[in-house]
């Protein structure tokens, strides 16, 4: 039985960012931990998607709530490769047969890592894995401040294809505001190397919403990327969590993010992007690379390094995390001594009931703008997914979404609300081991 949530107001939009189900902040200790190899003796591993993690950026900014640390001096990333490379070893041996067909190195700063610490970092994707850069869609994560030319060229000769470059303004008081010390001729300088080395796919991340913004400020903001004509861009609504730079000095978010976020996307459809979800827009001549079969729904994710996460039908795994600096340095360490006994176990995590698998098949789709698959849900659960979650019926009752045979579609208002609707459909299970979690 699917037990009713209360409902959400259009008045509070940013609930939480939901990019995904369960949330992180829902994972807990196994006890006993289990072996990696009885976790995915019934996946299918034939299409799988590799993230791999580099926990480590120059500065860490005002709204960072992700597992990075930053000044960590020249040795720890060394070492931290050699530790990954033991572990990518580990998990190969668990999954012997496992076929990657997508990949994604992120952070933290994956370009904090000097050129041959970068090279090292695909050698192990390569040699371990068997990833071919050049056949498999990748994506790698980038600051202005880390993007040397040289590192810009060996990523393109390796065959990475995507660069998503955290620009996040291009004005000195607001980079200021959100506790980030960047410039804006360093943005501009960044920006102007990355469409000039040749990746099919540059993406720009802009945050909207520090206290003071403007709407004239923002859209000033947008254009500045819009004039690179980046193959993506996303817009990102301001969150201030507990332990970020923001959270410690108890700032607050603007109180017209969804003034300004409806502003940039204006300005991003009329310059000829297409809105793939509430935050992503691609430009309409460039359709999203098909690249070998993979569907996230179904399709499961190995995560490689500190601060990683893992994803199977039943079961999602990472090391522990922590936004404060001195636990994330202690995780860290942890993870720094652990044994390849060790790294063929999953100790940490949650489990998915059957009530689970339904709500990420849900809100994997529906949070996207071409919406939830109902044949492929049906095809999946045997069953309707409107039956299985009534909630739905209300969204359409409230002109937030649209429904026919094949397809419950958000609309433009539902859209918008995705960080409301996302956490109204989480279990309840789930939100009180949310709710329940201490912020460390």
């Amino acid at each position: 039985m699917i037990v009713r949530v209360p409902t959400f107001s259009r008045n509070e939009p940013y609930v939480g960012y939901a990019y995904g189900y369960p949330h992180k902040s829902a994972y807990r200790r196994f006890d006993p931990p289990v072996p990696l190899a009885h976790i995915w003796r019934e996946e299918d591993r034939r299409s799988l998607f590799l993230y791999l993690h580099v926990p480590f950026c120059e500065h860490r900014c005002g709204f960072c709530n992700l597992f990075t640390l930053a000044n960590v001096g020249a040795d720890l990333p060394a070492a931290y490769l050699r530790q990954l490379r033991r572990q990518a070893e580990t998990i190969r041996a668990a999954l012997s047969d496992a076929r990657f067909v997508r990949a994604a190195i992120g952070g933290g700063t994956p370009t904090f890592l000097d050129e041959p610490q970068l090279a090292e970092l695909l050698d192990i994707a390569e040699s371990v894995f068997g990833i071919d850069f050049h056949a498999v869609p990748a994506s790698i994560e980038a600051s202005p401040a880390t993007l040397a030319t040289d590192k810009l060229a060996l990523l393109r000769e390796r065959g990475i294809e995507r660069l998503s470059l955290g620009i996040q303004t291009f004005d000195d008081r607001q980079s200021q505001r959100l506790g980030r010390p960047q410039r804006a001729a360093e943005a501009h300088s960044a920006m102007a190397r990355a469409c000039a080395a040749g990746f099919p796919t540059v993406n720009v991340d802009l945050i909207h919403g520090a206290a003071g913004q403007t709407i004239a400020a923002w859209q000033r903001d947008v254009a500045a990327a819009l004039a690179y004509r980046p193959t993506e861009i996303y817009l990102y609504p301001l969150y201030v969590r507990p332990l970020t730079g923001l959270g410690e000095r108890a700032a607050a978010p603007a109180d017209n993010r969804l003034e300004l976020y409806r502003a940039g996307r204006a300005m991003l459809l009329d310059a000829g992007y297409v809105q793939i979800s509430m935050r992503m827009f691609r430009l309409a001549e460039r359709p999203l690379d098909a690249g070998p079969a993979y569907c996230c729904q179904s399709d499961g994710t190995v995560g490689l390094g500190c601060g990683a996460r893992s994803y199977t039908r039943r079961l999602h795994y990472s090391t522990e995390f922590a936004v404060g600096r001195s636990t994330v340095r202690s995780i860290l360490a942890a993870y720094m001594h652990r044994s390849p006994g060790d790294f063929a176990l999953a100790d940490y995590g949650v489990r998915l009931d059957a009530d689970d698998e339904r709500r990420r098949f849900v809100l994997l789709g529906l949070l996207q703008a071409e919406g939830l698959d109902l044949v492929a849900y049906r095809r999946r659960f045997e069953t309707d997914a409107c039956d299985d979650l009534p909630q739905l019926a209300e969204l359409v009752d409230r002109d937030l979404a649209q429904r026919n045979f094949a397809r419950l579609r958000l609309t433009p208002p539902g859209l918008e609300l995705s960080d409301a609707i996302g956490p109204w459909l989480y279990a309840p299970r789930i939100a009180r081991l949310m709710e329940d979690r201490e912020c460390r």
